[in-house]
């Protein structure tokens, strides 16, 4: 009988990283789609318009925008990785494999192009923005969120001890992996400028705290627990003693920033 022996726990850690993965993209909707839908709806969306979201991950913001489009309109969620978006159940919008920054764009003639903390991962940011911009009609509009980690770097405004030390010294750490975009959100204004587009805009914002922040904070650091290892940034002893201070509910904490910048095709 064939020993599976050594293919059992890379099932079990697969399993644990994809439920990690659904945990954060819920935790990153529950943080950051209020912000998103309102910079869409002052966008103007309205039924029939033709939307396509860049990275989604996961599908409460298509499911949200394939709501708003009704009737007529039109929804195309894209990702490298679909996993998650298949799962929605009824969700009102076509979902498609995709990579921004290496395929063209999957459709033409759109009113909005949105894309959440996609295009500061993204190495050919160049070839991605031109596949957004290039899928607009003449007065439709690219919406870009990223983080800007250097705008906020604490994990912990109100350092009030060791708990919140300790956060702080962990969130410098996950920082630390991340050296190459620490301020890329607040280049988005001059990007989309760049790209020619018109009207454009942008605000910020990050949640100081409540159980949201925490969650995140959470999932944020079990994805990362194996490389701040390796780097040797923190310890196992230091992640867990966070992780159990986050889940004894002992910590106020924040979000990374995120910018929202807005613009126009022009006719």
């Amino acid at each position: 009988m064939p020993d599976h022996e050594g293919a059992r726990p890379q099932r079990v850690d697969a399993l644990l990283r994809q439920r990690i993965t659904r945990a954060h993209y819920a935790n990153l909707g529950a943080l950051f789609d209020a912000s998103t839908f309102r910079h869409v709806d002052a966008l103007g969306i309205r039924a029939g318009w033709r939307c396509w979201e860049v990275g989604a991950g996961g599908a409460t913001v298509p499911a949200w925008l394939a709501r708003r489009v009704v009737p007529g309109g039109y929804v195309l969620a894209t990702d490298v990785d679909v996993a998650a978006l298949q799962e929605a159940p009824d969700p009102g919008f076509d979902v498609r494999r995709h990579d921004v920054a290496a395929e063209p764009a999957p459709a033409a003639g759109l009113d909005l192009v949105h894309a959440r903390l996609v295009l500061m991962h993204l190495a050919e940011r160049g070839a991605a923005l031109s596949a957004m911009t290039g899928a607009l009609r003449p007065g439709g509009w690219l919406l870009l969120e990223d983080a800007d980690l250097s705008l906020q770097p604490l994990a912990c405004p109100d350092e009030a001890g060791p708990a919140e030390q300790l956060a702080n010294k962990v969130r410098r750490a996950s920082i630390a992996l991340r050296a190459d975009n620490l301020a890329f959100g607040r280049t988005l204004p001059r990007l989309l400028r760049g790209a020619g587009l018109a009207d454009v805009g942008a605000d910020a914002c990050f949640p100081l705290a409540g159980p949201d922040s925490a969650r995140l904070q959470q999932t944020m650091i079990e994805r990362q627990r194996e490389r701040l290892l390796a780097a040797g940034l923190l310890t196992a002893a230091e992640i867990g003693q966070h992780l159990g201070d986050i889940a004894a509910g002992l910590l106020d904490l924040t979000t990374f920033t995120v910018v929202s910048a807005w613009g126009r095709k022009e006719q």
